[in-house]
């Protein structure tokens, strides 16, 4: 395994040191999507397979629901690529450029940021968003998925090498580890640091506080999306009800799905009832504060305080009261994970105040948290959500992918 593990370093390596124009990589990613429609049954039938090994398992209905491919899905990648072809290529950029009164001549210049290492859980299509992603922003990239989406995994990362050997390409700027031993993921978080420049996690708790806590290669990345919604004291009744709901419940397995629902307490008794009635007639559990299970006439659970740190993934969704604005941003600082929160307001100068405060990656505005996704963003795609205090933070996507350096010019300029 080692030996496997650092070849793969090398050949990463040494595709890194060939750097491909601009007009190939859009024709390799073209062939890329054409080969997934030419084989859209032969993946669907290695899908099956995961699907049958994940039941037998029996491994958790969110995970399986992630795993599953089907028509739509298969288009949905489809069009990710090619929204990734229509956009500009991140690398080779002048960034910025100045003239110094020594002499200098300075350009600030985007490059790729070098080998990257994805270890990620489930979704097959994190394989050709993240494949594609990497490869138009010059970075080579090593994928290591979980061995619940394997099959799916090998099958749409071959494809990919196929189109890069197809147009002459080193195929080893992808490259899919399939080793299913789970003491791989160690060793690409302690011993590859000579290969890899950034690893990136995309999956549950578990695996992305591993990577956090063992890894000697820089990561990019987030641990839980705790994300919030807060309906404040002058919030539209409609807005707020259309809002919450999408945010809870339009997918409830996706980091950015809300957990928590603040709200203002002069609007419990008409909106807020109003809001969790919608949400527990549709099945979603409600774990609420004293305030709230007074006040709430439906179902509501006690709500303890471990309850406000806890990332469901599921019809569940804790409720808490707040006096003001500042209560509802100081919870939010103190419980939330930096991925997305939301206000739900028609004042202005609180919407201000609110997206300026909170320490969110991603700060909202009459606006369902469900939209932190890097396509929603205009990226093509994404390969994670980062919550990190440097950058990149929010959504990861192309223009994220990539460092500068500077290069400067001068006439023989010396320093006195």
């Amino acid at each position: 395994m080692k030996n496997l593990l650092i070849n793969i370093g090398k050949k990463s390596k040494k595709a890194f040191s060939n750097q491909i124009n601009s007009k190939k990589k859009d024709k390799i990613l073209k062939d890329y999507y054409r080969l997934i429609e030419k084989n859209k049954k032969l993946i669907l039938n290695e899908n099956k397979k995961d699907i049958r090994n994940a039941l037998k398992k029996k491994i958790k209905d969110n995970l399986i629901k992630r795993l599953i491919l089907n028509d739509k899905k298969i288009s949905d990648i489809i069009n990710s690529i090619k929204k990734i072809i229509r956009l500009k290529d991140p690398t080779n950029i002048v960034l910025e450029k100045w003239k110094r009164p020594n002499g200098l001549n300075i350009s600030k210049v985007s490059i790729p940021i070098g080998v990257i290492g994805i270890i990620y859980e489930s979704r097959p299509n994190v394989t050709s968003d993240v494949a594609a992603l990497c490869f138009k922003s010059g970075n080579p990239v090593i994928l290591k998925g979980g061995s619940e989406a394997f099959y799916s995994n090998l099958i749409l990362s071959k494809l990919f090498r196929k189109s890069l050997k197809r147009n002459k390409v080193d195929e080893n700027f992808i490259q899919f580890i399939d080793i299913k031993k789970r003491t791989v993921v160690d060793f690409l978080l302690t011993k590859m640091s000579r290969f890899i420049d950034v690893i990136i996690p995309r999956g549950g708790r578990g695996l992305v506080k591993k990577v956090q806590d063992l890894s000697t290669v820089p990561t990019i990345g987030h641990l839980e999306g705790i994300c919030h919604s807060y309906v404040d004291k002058d919030a539209n009744p409609k807005i707020a009800q259309n809002v919450v709901y999408n945010a809870k419940l339009r997918n409830t397995a996706i980091c950015g799905a809300t957990e928590t629902i603040l709200l203002h307490k002069q609007i419990i008794k008409k909106i807020g009832n109003s809001i969790l009635k919608s949400l527990e007639k549709s099945g979603c559990k409600i774990i609420g504060d004293s305030k709230i299970m007074k006040l709430y006439k439906g179902n509501v659970k006690k709500a303890s305080n471990k309850d406000w740190s806890k990332e469901y993934l599921s019809s569940v969704v804790s409720v808490k009261s707040v006096n003001n604005l500042n209560e509802a941003i100081a919870h939010i600082n103190k419980y939330g994970t930096m991925h997305t929160d939301s206000i739900i307001t028609e004042n202005k100068k609180s919407a201000k105040k609110f997206l300026k405060e909170t320490k969110s990656s991603i700060a909202m505005h009459n606006t369902s948290t469900q939209f932190a996704d890097g396509g929603e963003f205009g990226f093509g795609g994404e390969v994670g959500i980062s919550t990190n205090t440097l950058p990149p933070r929010g959504p990861v996507g192309l223009n994220q992918l990539v460092s500068y350096k500077y290069q400067i010019t001068s006439k023989g300029k010396i320093r006195k």
